[in-house]
């Protein structure tokens, strides 16, 4: 029971890395705010997780709108009267070459990806700060750490998550709010499988990806949500402002 009496939002918790992390964070003794656009999927979370006796609600959210994420976070105070943890974890991944990305979709990928962190942020601070500190994790990737084909937005994206989190880090330490990142490699999600279930050859296709690792496979998302879950815990008190890769090796080659 890591987390007894805590209050935490997770975002982007309909599936993969978030629904496992907030199913993680419940089961640790936290009451979790279940965050994502999508209702059914988020829905689907919370009920897996009331059906283990445990605690959570759903606020449907679009992070990359600042009057959403205000909402959410005001009904967060409003349901349980505190805010203690706040996993930034929604994202989303176009993948083009610079000079074929448009406006649009450069927009979408930063609004989503990195606006939304700050939303997520700015608004989460204050209600942290008023009851004597909190911990913020987001979730970057090993792609703001390394260079891939074809990921120019997303990169970029995930780059900003990073300096964002480390002045975070910086400007609020002595407000006793500790801010770190996860920089994920590919984690075997809904969406992974999805992608190379419609490939012509998926056992190939998967291969090719995998063989980038040294442990020569994808994460499962629960692997992830365990760094999310130490980070969120008094076992790294001592931890901010860092960016904690959770890669199988892909950055040491």
């Amino acid at each position: 029971m890591k987390l007894k009496n805590k209050v935490a939002i997770v975002t982007g918790a309909g599936s993969g890395i978030g629904r496992t992390t907030a199913r993680t964070f419940a089961a640790e003794g936290a009451s979790v705010v279940v965050v994502d656009i999508e209702k059914k999927t988020a829905d689907e979370t919370v009920d897996s997780i009331r059906k283990r006796g445990q605690n959570a609600v759903f606020v449907r959210t679009d992070v990359s709108k600042g009057s959403d994420v205000e909402t959410m976070v005001a009904q967060t105070i409003q349901k349980y009267g505190r805010l203690d943890i706040l996993f930034n974890n929604a994202g989303i991944d176009i993948a083009k070459p610079i000079v074929e990305t448009t406006e649009e979709e450069w927009d979408r990928t930063l609004d989503i990806n990195l606006k939304g962190v700050f939303w997520g942020c700015k608004f989460s601070l204050p209600p942290m700060m008023d009851g004597g500190g909190g911990i913020i994790i987001n979730t970057a990737s090993i792609l703001a750490h390394v260079a891939s084909p074809n990921q120019a937005a997303y990169s970029a994206s995930k780059g900003g998550i990073i300096a964002l989190t480390r002045q975070i880090a910086y400007d609020y330490a002595s407000d006793n709010v500790r801010a770190n990142c996860i920089s994920p490699g590919d984690v075997l999600t809904p969406m992974a499988k999805n992608f190379f279930d419609s490939c012509e050859d998926p056992e190939e296709r998967m291969k090719f990806f995998t063989d980038r690792y040294p442990m020569k496979r994808f994460a499962e998302p629960s692997e992830i949500a365990r760094v999310a879950l130490f980070l969120a815990s008094d076992d790294s008190s001592f931890i901010t402002g860092q960016a904690i890769k959770v890669e199988g090796g892909f950055s040491i080659w």
